[in-house]
């Protein structure tokens, strides 16, 4: 007997076909989170950590929680940087798409391309998660699938 082992993408909770994620996405979303787009930097609200902002930053595609708004922080770069994840919530992938090895990273439940991860970062993790504002909902929003109105 054969096992094969199930990748990643099988592994998913959220599969939909493209045209019911260009259906439930705004056109920028479908493109960061499906096409594994790049926003502009300094394009998104949520560049700079908000004060009074708490709560998790969830998937834009399917509103698993992601990071801790406590975990935000100013990197300067354009882009929503976040120090840690939530365990479990994102995947991690060596992207060599740009002709330099990034690693992206995916939400694990719908497997959205959400930005790249750096060693960048403070301390104490020494990671900077440099996300696409478009592929996030933020705390205090309805985030998809999560039965908020």
């Amino acid at each position: 007997m054969r096992f094969r082992r199930r990748s990643p993408a099988e592994e998913r909770e959220v599969v939909k076909p493209d045209a019911a994620w260009r259906a439930d996405l705004t056109a920028e979303q479908f493109r960061v989170l499906r096409k594994k787009g790049t926003e502009a930097p300094f394009s998104g609200k949520h560049v700079h950590p908000q004060p009074g902002l708490r709560g998790m930053f969830c998937c834009g595609g399917c509103g698993a929680e992601l990071f801790d708004s406590t975990t935000q922080f100013d990197s300067g770069t354009g882009w929503p940087s976040f120090s840690d994840a939530d365990a479990g919530a994102v995947e991690r992938h060596r992207d060599l798409s740009m002709g330099i090895p990034r690693t992206e990273v995916l939400c694990r439940r719908c497997g959205g391309h959400l930005g790249h991860v750096f060693g960048d970062g403070p301390a104490p993790t020494g990671q900077r998660y440099c996300i696409n504002d478009a592929a996030l909902v933020p705390p205090g929003s309805s985030a998809p699938g999560s039965g908020a109105a």
